[in-house]
Parts: C-alpha cells; structure tokens; sequence
C-alpha cells in the first residue's frame, strides 16, 4: 500500500510552500520572543512545559485514561506515569482506578491545576496584548483577520481544502 502524503508535506506548488515556510518561520521567531520576554515570569508558575500540556489535555477531558492520554501524547505509558506522577504530588492532578475497568487510571485536574493553567492563559495574554499594542489599526485588522482564518481552519477536519479565507468559494 502506498503511503499517504501528509497534511504537513510540501504541496508541490513552490510559490506556496515557499509562503509556508515563511509563515512558520515567523511564527517561530513570534514564539521565541513572545517566551523570552516573559521567560521569568514563568520561573515562578512551578510546571514544567511537558507538565503544562498534560495539564491542558486533561482540564479538556476530565477522567481521562492515562492509556488515552499517552496515545494522545505519543508516549509511553510508563513515561506519562512519571510526568502525572509528579502532577500528583504536586496537587495539581487527581488519580483513580476506573471504575468500569480496575486496570485503567483515570486523571482530573485539581483546584490548583485549574488556577496554574490560568496563570499560563494570563501569562500569553498580557504578552499579546503588549504586542498588539504596538500595532496600529491596519495592521491590528491584518492580525484578527488572519487568526480569525486559522481559528476556522483548525476547527475544520483535517481532509477539508481551505475555503474558509474565501468565503466558502474555492479559489
């Protein structure tokens, strides 16, 4: 069976991978200087960035298998064990068997995981509102209008072609 190309190859049209490449270029050096700017004030949320996205996948999913969650990690089981592990020591996420299936752990997030998550939410938000601020009201329109497309692109299924930014017309 051949292999499938992924969402995430080169198109074969240059001009566009071309523009891709730029974009996420660009976006790496945004989330470089976004990180580094408030790098200290990171120092004192208490998680690590691994720590922090099985945080986010959990508060999404509440009882969530620790299996589901180191699928939807690409990881081990024995290595998500050890990040949840210290989540749980730390009170910011419960662990119990599952009910339906004495085999299966199921983790929640606690009070205090809520609130470091929010922090996290905070955090981002005050460096982007320092950054939009620095934009006047053409180029602050370019930037909605531009997360407004991406925002529906990530909510659409990955098969589907992108005629969000056209309006629904393929161009």
């Amino acid at each position: 069976m051949p292999e499938q190309p992924s969402p995430y190859d080169a198109s074969g049209d240059p001009a566009r991978d071309e523009i891709v490449q730029r974009i996420v270029t660009a976006y790496e050096a945004l989330m470089h200087n976004v990180a580094s700017a408030h790098a200290p004030e990171f120092v004192g949320v208490g998680v690590t960035m691994s720590q922090a996205k099985v945080l986010y996948l959990v508060q999404a999913e509440p009882d969530l298998r620790m299996s589901a969650l180191a699928g939807r990690l690409g990881v081990s089981l024995p290595s998500i064990s050890g990040v949840v592990d210290r989540l749980v020591d730390q009170g910011l996420l419960t662990r119990r068997d599952d009910p339906s299936d004495r085999r299966q752990a199921l983790v929640r997030i606690t009070e205090t995981g809520t609130d470091q998550l929010e922090l996290f939410r905070e955090l981002n938000a005050r460096q982007v509102r320092i950054l939009l601020a620095r934009l006047d009201a053409a180029d602050l329109a370019v930037v909605g209008r531009a997360l407004d497309v991406l925002a529906a692109a990530s909510a659409a299924p990955a098969t589907q072609t992108s005629t969000i930014a056209t309006g629904g017309r393929s161009s």
